[in-house]
């Protein structure tokens, strides 16, 4: 697991220290696994695949894919999943509620100016 790890941490382009910080452990512990001399806990591991999307599997054996590939409505749900639980105060929660009102016709208006940002 210790080249899943290293490759992994690369590929989200943290660093050792960065990447121990997201993950509740230290730097030299993050090394140490990244060259085979201490082991992530079974509770570590399952962290990490559900922090960056990563496929188990991958990391524990380096086979199949290195991240999950969800689709775009399991990114929905998981993006208002966070929402709901950062609460009221949040400004996405605010912002989802503020379009959550608009009628049919201010839909529509903000199509046409989506679609005018992604011609340019």
């Amino acid at each position: 697991m210790d080249e899943q790890i290293k490759q992994l941490r690369k590929s989200l382009g943290m660093s050792q220290e960065k990447f121990a910080k997201e993950i509740g452990l230290t730097k030299n512990f993050i090394s140490l696994v990244e060259t085979g001399q201490r082991n992530l806990s079974t509770q570590s591991i399952k962290l990490i695949c559900r922090l960056f999307d990563v496929n188990k599997e991958w990391l524990e054996t380096g086979k199949g894919e290195m991240f999950i590939q969800k689709t775009e409505n399991e990114k929905i749900a998981e993006f208002l999943a966070d929402v709901l639980k950062a609460g009221e105060d949040d400004q996405r929660y605010k912002f989802i509620t503020a379009i959550s009102q608009l009628d049919e016709d201010e839909w529509n208006t903000i199509q046409k100016m989506a679609e005018m940002f992604v011609k340019k």
